[in-house]
């Protein structure tokens, strides 16, 4: 008897005490299992899904009408976007030295980055503009390393739109032509190049009745490059359009998605960076006060 008493007891009890668990539990849920150890890694190898040619076009046409070799350097210096702050900051704290002495600065200070970062150097207004954008940057980055051939394509799309219209037209600073279907657009004189300046929402578009076409296309001051900047990729950059090719010291530049933790292109003249981190060695001129 006395038995039973004591099981109805210990019976009543345990379910007084199940609304109480249920509470703590619901107030202090467990935490969710820690994803497995590979996730990250998986989610950096796995290519970003690829955009449409609309989007591509949009990605593409605020730098579609740079010149061929300046616009070499941005597609593939935006796969390094993650250096592009810090190397926009450089330009900016430098922009006073023209030539062979910003050459000679960067290798003083024994810059760290890409080569094809480092050729952008002397372009601080491009640089500015690619870090004030970083999502932009990284999406095009991603563009070129998961589908260069699109990319390429919508470039030709935005420039045949931009000389349809009469807005691209050879001017004192490029020659523009058109090679079998596809606009090259190529500086005048190799060793001073114009960073065009535009207004996509107008090239890209049939003018107004009455709107001077002639000035819809601006040009930036006249940045030099010398023999100096030869090792980051300024010895002959070029297109070949047709096969999609982007050529830096008539070598092939091949980083991929798949490559792009340890693909380094060879150049004909390489840069050898000098054993020991990036040293501030010269004072530099003051910011101009990019946030």
């Amino acid at each position: 008897m006395l038995r039973t008493k004591l099981a109805i007891m210990f019976f009543v009890v345990s379910l007084l005490a199940l609304p109480l668990a249920a509470q703590q539990q619901q107030s202090n849920p467990p935490p969710p299992p820690p994803p497995p150890a590979s996730t990250a890694q998986e989610a950096q190898q796995t290519p970003p899904p690829p955009m449409a040619p609309e989007d591509l076009d949009r990605l593409v046409n605020r730098i579609a009408l740079y010149p061929d070799p300046l616009l070499a350097q941005v597609l593939t210096g935006s796969t390094y976007w993650d250096e592009i702050p810090d190397a926009a900051n450089w330009a900016d704290e430098h922009s006073g030295l023209k030539g062979d002495a910003l050459a000679q600065a960067i290798k003083d200070d024994n810059l760290q980055w890409d080569p094809s970062v480092l050729a952008l150097l002397p372009f601080p207004s491009v640089l500015d503009m690619m870090a004030r954008d970083p999502d932009w940057t990284q999406q095009l980055g991603e563009a070129v390393l998961n589908q260069r051939p699109d990319v390429m394509d919508a470039v030709q799309r935005m420039r045949k739109e931009a000389y349809d219209y009469g807005y691209l037209r050879t001017s004192p600073y490029d020659t523009v032509t058109m090679d079998d279907g596809y606009c090259e657009i190529l500086p005048v004189n190799p060793a001073y190049l114009y960073v065009p300046v535009y207004d996509p929402g107008i090239v890209f578009f049939a003018p107004r009745p009455g709107f001077f076409i002639g000035g819809a296309i601006g040009f930036g001051p006249a940045v030099i490059i010398t023999g100096a900047f030869a090792p980051w990729g300024w010895a002959h950059p070029y297109f070949l359009w047709r096969s999609h090719g982007i050529f830096f010291d008539n070598g092939p530049w091949g980083r991929t998605w798949m490559n792009r933790g340890f693909y380094r292109h060879s150049y004909a003249r390489p840069w050898v960076r000098s054993a020991g981190p990036q040293i501030e060695r010269h004072s530099f001129s003051r910011p101009r006060g990019r946030p």
